[in-house]
C-alpha cells in the first residue's frame, strides 16, 4: 500500500511538472505539440498537409507510430476511467492513440457506460476537451485524438436528436432530407467534441432474413449510393469525418445467418462489383469520405480485412480513397479465431497491416494489438515503410479535420444550444413521416374520419411498446410516445379509445413454434378474447403488430418472416368480428404478410420510426399527413423465394409456365408481395409526356430525360418518380432493368410538375466480358414509373459507336 501511494505521488508530481513545462505550448495561430520551443513544419498551419505529415513522421518513434494504429474504446466499454488519471502515464497510450470510440456517450443499453459527463451537452464538450488536452500536453508528440462515434440514425449520444432507423430513411427516397439529416448528425457531433461518425451503412440488404436489414437503406445499390452520398456530404460539411460501413460483401452471409459465422457470402465476381461494391465506389468518388470500416467476413475464402485486393487495390488505387481504414470490432482477431488463415494472432496482425488496414478496433485494450505489432517490426516481419504508410493515412485525416490547428471544441457552452434543438426535433419528426409507406387502402378506408368515430380499439403487442425507438447505434434517453398514446392524444375527448394488448410479440416457444405449432395457452386465448370483446364495441380497430428491437438487429437473423408469435391469430380473430381492421406494422425487415394483405383492408408500414412514432402514426391514420414513402426493399411472399430482390437477371425471378389465374405456379409461390419502389397515397398521380432529349447520342454524353407528373386527386401528396433503365442488347447478361434516377415531389391537387433526370455515362456502364466498366453501343429503354413494376411510360434511345 505504501509503495502504491509513493508511486501515485511520484506520478502526480511528474504530471504537475509536465503541465507546468507545457502550459506555454499554445502560441499565436499555432501549437507547439512536441514542446520543442520552435514551430516545426507539422505545427505550421500554412504548410501543405503532405509536408506536415512527412515532418511529423520523421520525428515519431516506433512506439508513437504503432499507437496511431489502434482504437481505445471509451469509458464503460474498455476504458475504466472517465477522466485522465496519473496512471495513464503508465499505459500504452502515453505515446498517443489513433482514436477513442464512444467517449462518455452514455449508451442506454450498457449500464457500465453511464456517465455524468454525457449531459448537459456542454459538460460533454468540456470533458472531451479535457481528454484531448491530456493527449496534447502529456504525450511527447502531442498528437490529437480522433473522437469517433456511431451515427446511423442520429448520433449515438445521450439525448442527441433521434432519427428513424436507416430502413426508414431509405423509405423516404428524399435526397435533400438525407443531406439535412447528415448535417444534423455532423453538427451535433462537432458540438459535442466528436470528430468522426461511423455512418452511413452502405450494405445492400439482399436477404430479407438478415437481422441488420433495419440498419440499411435498402436493397438497391443505386438508391443506396444516392442517399449514402448525401449523408456523407451532410456530415462532412461540418468538419467531421464520415466512416462508411461495412466494406465489403457484409450483408449476405449464408442463409442470412450472421451470428458467429461471419463467412461464406455467395456472391459472384460480377455481382460483387455491380451490387455490393457499387455504393462504396460511388460514395468514395463523389463524396470523399474520410473513413471506411473494413468488415469481418470473407469473400471467396479471403477475409476482407486481410485482403490487399479489397483494402488497397480496390479502395485506394481504383476508387481513390484518401482517408483511413478502421476495422470492424474483432475483424483482425477473426483471421485467426474464425477464418483460420493464420497460425496465430501475430500472423493476423501482419496480414491485415500489409493488406492495408490502418487502425484496429476491438473491445479489448489497445496494447493487445500494439505490442505484437511492435514485435513484428522489431523482428523485421513488417517494414517501417508499411508502418509509415498506415500512420500517414491516419495523420492525414487528423490534419484534414483541423485537429492540429483547432483541436478543442471552441465554445463548449454553445453546445447546449446546438444539440437537439426544437428545429432538429421537428425535422426528425418529418423524416419519420416521410418514411411511412401505405401498402394497402381498400375502398379508401384511410384516412380515418375522426369526427365520425365514437369508439376506437387500439390493440396489438406493439401498440404500447417503445423499445424499437432506441437503438445501440443511435441516440438514447429521449422521451418516447407509443402508438396508443399518440392516438389517445390525437383523439382527445372526441371519442372513446380503448387499449387491449391482445397478445405478446412472441409466444413462449418461439422461434420453435415457427416449425412446430403448439396450441394457444389459456392465458393467450384469454388475451385474444379480451381484444375481440372490445373489438365488437368498436367502430374501427387499429392493430399494431410486427417486431421489436429484440427480434431484429445485429446477430438476430430470422429463419421465417411471418408475424411472430400469436399475432396472426389475433388478427384473424379481429377480422372475424366484421369490423374494419387497420394494420400498422412496426418492423425492421420485410414480412410475409400474405393473409393480412388479402383480408385486411388497410396496411401502413411504419418500420422503426423515432421516439415521436405515436404522434406521427396518429397524424397519418387520421389524415393530417398523406403518406408518400416507397419500399426500398422487396417484400417476398415466402422465404422459399429467397433470394428475391431488385435488380435481378432476366427470368431469374419469373413464375412457372401455365401458372394459372391465381398467380401461383404448379409447385411454387410466384411474384413479389410488394415490389421494390412500391407505395400508395391518399391521392392519385398521372404521368405524361416522357421525353428523351436527343435520342441518338455518342458514348460519353449525358442524356436528359423529362416527364410530367400531375396530382389528379383531391389531396396534397408526395410521389416518388422512379427512372429505370434497360440495356436491350449487351455483351454479357445484364439486369432486367435497374434504377437510375428518382425524385420525390410534392404536388397540390391539380398541380403538375416537370421532373428532369440526367443520365451520365456511369449510369449506362456495365462490366463487360473482360470485367471492364464501359458503355456499350446499342439501344436502351427508359422506363418511368411509381415502382419497379408499376411502369407508366417507356421510350428508347441509342448510343452510337
Amino acid at each position: 500500500m505504501k509503495k502504491t501511494l509513493m508511486l501515485c505521488a511520484a506520478l502526480f508530481f511528474l504530471e504537475s511538472a509536465s503541465f507546468a513545462q507545457h502550459k506555454n505550448i499554445y502560441q499565436k495561430n499555432w501549437i507547439d505539440f512536441n514542446k520543442s520551443g520552435k514551430k516545426d513544419v507539422f505545427e505550421d498551419p500554412s504548410q501543405e498537409i503532405e509536408k506536415r505529415i512527412t515532418d511529423l513522421l520523421s520525428q515519431m518513434t516506433v512506439e508513437e507510430k504503432t499507437c496511431q494504429m489502434a482504437t481505445l474504446y471509451g469509458y464503460g466499454r474498455v476504458l475504466k476511467d472517465e477522466m485522465p488519471t496519473a496512471e495513464w502515464k503508465t499505459k500504452v497510450w502515453k505515446d498517443g492513440i489513433a482514436n477513442i470510440d464512444e467517449a462518455l456517450n452514455s449508451l442506454a443499453y450498457n449500464k457500465k457506460a453511464q456517465t455524468a459527463y454525457s449531459y448537459p451537452f456542454s459538460k460533454h464538450a468540456d470533458a472531451i476537451n479535457t481528454l484531448q488536452k491530456w493527449f496534447i500536453e502529456e504525450t511527447r508528440m502531442g498528437i490529437p485524438v480522433d473522437f469517433t462515434n456511431e451515427g446511423i440514425h442520429g448520433l449515438c449520444h445521450d439525448r442527441a436528436t433521434p432519427l428513424p432507423a436507416p430502413i426508414n430513411i431509405g423509405s423516404t427516397w428524399n435526397k435533400a432530407m438525407v443531406r439535412q439529416a447528415g448535417d444534423i448528425v455532423g453538427r451535433e457531433a462537432k458540438a459535442l467534441g466528436y470528430t468522426n461518425v461511423y455512418a452511413p451503412i452502405l450494405d445492400p440488404a439482399r436477404d430479407q432474413r438478415w437481422g441488420r436489414v433495419v440498419e440499411c437503406y435498402g436493397e438497391n445499390p443505386f438508391h443506396i449510393a444516392e442517399l449514402g452520398k448525401q449523408m456523407v456530404l451532410g456530415i462532412q460539411e461540418n468538419g467531421v469525418a464520415a466512416t462508411l460501413k461495412h466494406f465489403a460483401v457484409y450483408s449476405v452471409p449464408k442463409g442470412g445467418r450472421d451470428g458467429d459465422a461471419r463467412t461464406d457470402p455467395h456472391v459472384a465476381l460480377r455481382e460483387l462489383h455491380q451490387i455490393h461494391l457499387y455504393p462504396f465506389r460511388r460514395v468514395v468518388q463523389e463524396a470523399s469520405p474520410m473513413g471506411v470500416m473494413s468488415s469481418y467476413n470473407d469473400y471467396d475464402g479471403v477475409p476482407v480485412t486481410g485482403s490487399h485486393y479489397f483494402l488497397t487495390e480496390l479502395l485506394r488505387e481504383k476508387y481513390g480513397f484518401k482517408g483511413y481504414i478502421v476495422s470492424d470490432s474483432e475483424a483482425v482477431e477473426y483471421l485467426y479465431s474464425k477464418h483460420h488463415v493464420v497460425d496465430d494472432y501475430k500472423g493476423a496482425i501482419k496480414q491485415v497491416v500489409e493488406a492495408g488496414l490502418d487502425v484496429r478496433t476491438n473491445f479489448t485494450m489497445p496494447e493487445q494489438y500494439i505490442m505484437p505489432l511492435r514485435e513484428l517490426i522489431k523482428e523485421g516481419k513488417v517494414s517501417m515503410k508499411t508502418i509509415d504508410e498506415r500512420v500517414a493515412h491516419v495523420l492525414r485525416v487528423k490534419f484534414r479535420l483541423g485537429l492540429f490547428d483547432r483541436p478543442y471544441v471552441p465554445n463548449t457552452k454553445n453546445s447546449d444550444q446546438v444539440v437537439h434543438t426544437a428545429k432538429s426535433e421537428a425535422f426528425s419528426a418529418e423524416l419519420s413521416r416521410e418514411s411511412l409507406v401505405l401498402l394497402k387502402n381498400e375502398q379508401n378506408l384511410l384516412p380515418l374520419a375522426a369526427k365520425k368515430l365514437k369508439n376506437i380499439l387500439v390493440t396489438g403487442p406493439l401498440a404500447a411498446e417503445v423499445n424499437y425507438t432506441t437503438s445501440r447505434y443511435g441516440p438514447s434517453n429521449n422521451p418516447v410516445t407509443s402508438v396508443v398514446d399518440g392516438i389517445k392524444k390525437y383523439i382527445g375527448g372526441n371519442a372513446q379509445v380503448n387499449y387491449v394488448k391482445g397478445c405478446d410479440i412472441i409466444d413462449p416457444n418461439w422461434p420453435e413454434s415457427e416449425i412446430i405449432p403448439s396450441p394457444l395457452s389459456a392465458a393467450e386465448q384469454a388475451g385474444i378474447d379480451e381484444a375481440v370483446a372490445q373489438a365488437r364495441q368498436a367502430d374501427v380497430i387499429i392493430a399494431v403488430v410486427g417486431e421489436d428491437e429484440k427480434r431484429v438487429g445485429e446477430s438476430l437473423t430470422r429463419t421465417g418472416l411471418n408475424l411472430p408469435g400469436r399475432q396472426l391469430q389475433l388478427l384473424m380473430a379481429l377480422h372475424a368480428t366484421g369490423k374494419p381492421v387497420v394494420m400498422v406494422m412496426i418492423n425492421g425487415q420485410p414480412l410475409t404478410i400474405n393473409w393480412e394483405n388479402r383480408y385486411l383492408p388497410a396496411i401502413l408500414e411504419a418500420w422503426f420510426p423515432g421516439p415521436q412514432s405515436g404522434n406521427i402514426i396518429a397524424e397519418t391514420l387520421f389524415g393530417d399527413y398523406n403518406p408518400g414513402g416507397k419500399l426500398p426493399i422487396t417484400f417476398p411472399k415466402s422465404v422459399g423465394q429467397l433470394e428475391y430482390n431488385f435488380p435481378f437477371k432476366p427470368a431469374s425471378q419469373a413464375g412457372q409456365p401455365s401458372s394459372g389465374n391465381n398467380g401461383y405456379g404448379k409447385t411454387s409461390v410466384n411474384g413479389a408481395l410488394f415490389p421494390f419502389g412500391y407505395g400508395l397515397s391518399y391521392t392519385t398521380f398521372e404521368y405524361t409526356d416522357l421525353q428523351v432529349k436527343q435520342p441518338t447520342q455518342k458514348a460519353g454524353s449525358d442524356i436528359e430525360v423529362s416527364v410530367v407528373v400531375k396530382n389528379t386527386g383531391k389531396r396534397k401528396g408526395d410521389d416518388v418518380v422512379q427512372l429505370y433503365l434497360k440495356d436491350l442488347v449487351s455483351s454479357v447478361t445484364t439486369y432486367d432493368s435497374d434504377l437510375r434516377g428518382f425524385e420525390r415531389i410534392t404536388l397540390l391537387p391539380g398541380e403538375e410538375k416537370t421532373v428532369r433526370f440526367m443520365l451520365h455515362p456511369d449510369d449506362l456502364s456495365i462490366l463487360d466480358k473482360d470485367m471492364n466498366w464501359r458503355v456499350e453501343p446499342g439501344k436502351f429503354r427508359v422506363m418511368i414509373g411509381q415502382s419497379s413494376e408499376a411502369i407508366k411510360l417507356k421510350q428508347e434511345f441509342e448510343i452510337l459507336p
